[in-house]
């Protein structure tokens, strides 16, 4: 059966959902992460300007979806645009046909009309199959991918979260339009310490009300009066779904046992995001109040997990393992094309941030 490989229209929304609920990604933790009512609005939280490209067989159902997204983002210090891939999903029945090469070949062409340093791509660990086809043994169609850092996304249990908070202190505040200038200026100045973290702006983050995290869903810790951290509380529940599929290994076994913080199969997975977490100075008090605000927050909106992403180098990474948490391990890469600007060779030491709510 052949396959073709184009831009997706407005009318493949429903098939690409029906996608992605029968092809989940694999792991310690096999996840479906479904995309109800719409997968174009989870797109839109990737980055600017998404791009989806569809398989269809003969018969035209769609076999396979990625979205292709930019970004802006500090590289060294300096603002950066560079692309994302993700949501690639192919369905069980048409691997091994050759379909990923084309649809490299498509985002190589879609590339040189909009040539990008290099694209950012997260992959699960347990998904051996990916990193073989990708990483391993690519063909010559693909980018090279270039591993940049261990990603740990942790699901802290909120089952024994305070579910009052005291975010009206004077060193804790919840965030307000009239501070929302000053947090940009501070996701600037302490996010030029992170690889890859986005470069924010004030309509930027106004934006983000549409899609779940609204100025209110901040907390900020202030020391003499200037802030010293910002942490988010992101609910994408209302376009993102996860659904457990299995586990491996002794979480399998955590899930059959009742009082476990493990749902079981089948569960929907109720949770929230800690986004654009950015402390100055890497502070591990400051970090760790800002958690439990935001935790506390999570829980008291009927939230089961906080879900945190950070690179393994990360300082602040052991706070947050400090948690009762479900650990989900992944790399992160960045692909290019050969004729790409080699932006992995350029990063120095400092460790890389992604917000886990735009994978």
């Amino acid at each position: 059966m052949r396959v073709s490989v184009e831009i997706a229209a407005a009318a493949d929304d429903e098939a690409i959902r029906g996608l992605l609920k029968r092809q989940p990604i694999p792991g310690r933790v096999t996840l479906a992460f479904e995309r109800e009512p719409s997968f174009a609005i989870g797109c839109a939280v990737t980055g600017e300007n998404p791009v989806v490209l569809v398989a269809r067989s003969d018969d035209r159902q769609v076999v396979g979806v990625a979205c292709r997204s930019v970004r802006n983002v500090y590289v060294n210090g300096r603002p950066e645009r560079i692309g994302y891939l993700g949501q690639l999903r192919i369905d069980e029945r048409f691997r091994g046909r050759w379909l990923v090469s084309r649809g490299f070949a498509q985002l190589a062409e879609i590339d040189r009309s909009d040539p990008l340093p290099a694209y950012l791509v997260s992959i699960a660990e347990g998904s051996d199959e990916a990193r073989e086809v990708l990483v391993r043994k690519r063909r010559a169609s693909f980018p090279e991918f270039h591993d940049v850092a261990e990603y740990h996304t942790l699901a802290l249990s909120l089952h024994r979260a305070r579910t009052t908070s005291r975010a009206d202190s004077d060193d804790m505040v919840p965030g307000s339009i009239e501070q929302i200038p000053e947090i940009v200026e501070f996701l600037r100045a302490e996010g030029a310490c992170r690889q890859l973290f986005p470069v924010w702006s004030v309509a930027m983050l106004r934006d983000l009300e549409r899609v779940g995290l609204g100025i209110g869903d901040f907390r900020i810790a202030r020391r003499g009066g200037r802030i010293a951290g910002v942490m988010g509380l992101w609910d994408q529940s209302a376009y993102k779904q996860s659904v457990v599929r299995d586990y491996a290994g002794w979480l399998k076994v955590a899930s059959w046992l009742g009082g476990s913080i493990v749902p079981r199969v089948g569960d929907h997975v109720r949770s929230a995001y800690a986004a654009l977490v950015a402390i100055a100075n890497d502070d591990a008090t400051v970090f760790r109040q800002l958690l439990g605000e935001v935790s506390a927050a999570a829980a008291a909106r009927g939230f089961q997990y906080l879900i945190v992403g950070l690179d393994a180098r990360d300082p602040l990474l052991a706070v947050a393992r400090a948690h009762r948490h479900i650990a989900y391990r992944s790399r992160l890469y960045l692909a290019s094309w050969p004729n790409g600007a080699c932006l992995h060779e350029r990063l120095d030491e400092r460790p890389v941030y992604v917000d886990v709510a735009t994978l």
